[in-house]
C-alpha cells in the first residue's frame, strides 16, 4: 500500500529495522531463556515432583480441585508449564475421586493465562512490558513497573481466577456442559467419550523417565525462588534473573547427575527453539507496527473514534471488541502487539486512565487464550488433562463469558 513498486525491498527493510531493535533482541533472549527453564523443570520432572507431594494432601473431591487450583497459582512463570505440568501430574488424583476430565482442564485452563497476567514474572507480563517500552507507553527499563501498576485492573484476570475456587470447592453452581461431564462421571465415566490417554512429554519429545535420579522438592523451589530473587536484585531486570535462574538450574541438575551435560543442553536448546513460534508472531507484530505508522494509521482511528468515544467507555469498549478479536482470530500476544499502538495513543488523546486501559487489553487477551476453542492453553490442558480441545472448551466457555460479563461491568465503573 505503502510502495507496491517496492514491496520486497520495503519488507526487507522493515524485517531488518525490526530485528535491530533493541526491544526486540530483549524479549527474544527473556522468552528464549525462559523455554529452556521450563524445558529442563519438565524434562528432569521437577515441576511434577512438586505437583506430586501436594496430592498427598488431597483427601476428597474438593480438596483434589482446590489443590489443582492452588498448584496454578505457584506454578506461575508460563501458562505452557502450567497447563501441561499440573493436568499431567493431577489427573490420576482427580480420577479417584471421580472428577471429570473436562473439570481438570478447566481448573487447569483457568489457572494459565488468567494468573500469568496477574503475575510480574511471567512470559505474558515480560512480553507486555517490552511492547510499553518499544511503543514510548513506558521508558526505558520502566516497562515491568507499568504493567504492575496495570495488575489491579486487569479485571477479566481476577474474576477469571476467583471462580475457579469457587466452583471446586462447590460453592459456585455447574453450568451447561460442565453439568453434563459431572454427571457422567459421577457414575465412574471420568474420561469423555473419543478422548485418549496423553502422558506428559518434553520438548525433546521424550518421557520423564530419562532423568536419572528422582527429582526432589528443591529441584523446583532452587529455580523458581533463584528467578525471583535475581530479578529482583538486578532492579527488576528479568533477562539478568532468568539468565542466572538457568545457569544454577543447571549446575543443580548436573551436580545430581538428573542429566548428563549434553543433555542438560540440548534440553536447554530445545526450551529456547519452543519459544520461536511466539516470537516470530511477536517480530510478525511490530513490524506491522511499523507498516502501520507509516500507513499513518494510529492516527486515522484517533481521528475517527475520538468523536464517538468517551473517556469512560474506552476502557470497556477495549476489552470488548480486543476480547472477540482474540477469541475469533487465537491471537493473543500478536494481538497485543498489534493493537497497542493504536489504543494507547487514543487512550492518551483522551485523557483516559493509562492503567485502566493497559488493564482492559491484558484482559481481552487473558480472555482469548482462556476462551478460544483452538487457543495454545485451552489446546494444552485439554491434551494434559485427557479430553479434546472441543470438550474442555465447550465446558468451560459459560464461566468464561460469565467472568467476561462482570469484568465489562467493572471497567466501565471504574471508568
Amino acid at each position: 500500500m505503502i510502495s507496491p513498486t517496492e514491496l520486497v525491498t520495503g519488507f526487507a527493510t522493515v524485517a531488518l529495522d525490526t530485528m535491530r531493535d533493541d526491544t526486540i533482541g530483549w524479549i527474544i533472549l527473556v522468552c528464549g531463556f525462559f523455554g529452556s527453564l521450563i524445558a529442563l523443570l519438565i524434562k528432569t520432572g521437577s515441576a511434577v515432583a512438586f505437583s506430586d507431594y501436594m496430592a498427598h494432601f488431597v483427601k476428597s473431591r474438593r480438596s483434589s480441585l482446590v489443590v489443582t487450583w492452588i498448584l496454578g497459582l505457584i506454578i506461575f512463570i508460563d501458562d505452557y508449564l502450567n497447563a501441561l505440568a499440573i493436568s499431567s501430574s493431577m489427573k490420576k488424583v482427580t480420577d479417584k475421586f471421580k472428577v471429570s476430565r473436562e473439570m481438570l482442564s478447566y481448573i487447569v485452563d483457568s489457572t494459565a493465562a488468567p494468573i500469568c497476567v496477574l503475575v510480574p514474572f511471567s512470559t505474558w507480563a515480560i512480553f507486555f512490558a517490552g511492547l510499553l517500552e518499544d511503543n514510548g507507553i513506558a521508558d526505558k527499563g520502566e516497562g515491568l513497573a507499568v504493567y504492575i501498576e496495570s495488575i489491579p485492573y486487569m479485571f477479566y484476570a481476577w474474576v477469571a481466577a476467583i471462580i475457579v475456587p469457587l466452583v471446586a470447592m462447590g460453592k459456585f453452581p455447574l453450568l451447561g456442559a460442565m453439568k453434563k461431564a459431572e454427571l457422567r462421571a459421577q457414575g465412574g465415566e471420568v474420561i469423555p467419550p473419543g478422548a485418549t490417554e496423553i502422558d506428559l512429554t518434553v520438548a525433546t519429545g521424550e518421557s520423564l523417565s530419562s532423568a536419572r535420579t528422582k527429582p526432589a522438592l528443591h529441584n523446583f523451589f532452587i529455580p523458581i525462588v533463584s528467578l525471583i530473587f535475581f530479578t529482583w536484585y538486578f532492579d527488576v531486570d528479568i533477562l539478568m534473573g532468568v539468565i542466572v535462574a538457568l545457569a544454577i538450574t543447571m549446575l543443580l541438575y548436573m551436580s545430581q547427575r538428573m542429566l548428563t551435560f549434553n543433555e542438560i543442553f540440548d534440553t536447554g536448546m530445545e526450551g529456547f527453539k519452543s519459544m520461536m513460534v511466539p516470537l516470530g508472531t511477536v517480530v510478525a507484530g511490530f513490524m506491522l507496527k511499523d507498516v502501520n505508522d507509516d500507513l499513518g494509521l494510529t492516527l486515522y482511528i484517533i481521528n475517527t473514534v475520538k468523536p464517538l468515544m468517551t473517556a469512560d467507555l474506552l476502557p470497556v469498549m477495549v476489552f470488548l471488541v480486543m476480547a472477540l478479536i482474540a477469541f475469533a482470530t487465537g491471537t493473543f500476544w500478536g494481538m497485543l502487539a498489534v493493537a497497542l499502538p493504536i489504543v494507547m495513543p487514543l487512550a492518551i488523546a483522551m485523557d483516559a486512565n493509562l492503567p485502566l486501559v493497559i488493564g482492559a487489553l491484558m484482559s481481552a487477551a487473558a480472555f482469548g487464550s482462556h476462551a478460544c476453542f483452538y487457543g495454545d492453553s485451552t489446546v494444552l490442558s485439554a491434551q494434559g488433562s485427557g479430553c479434546t480441545p472441543m470438550q474442555h472448551a465447550l465446558t468451560q466457555l459459560p464461566y468464561a463469558l460469565l467472568a467476561a460479563a462482570v469484568a465489562s461491568v467493572l471497567f466501565y465503573v471504574a471508568a
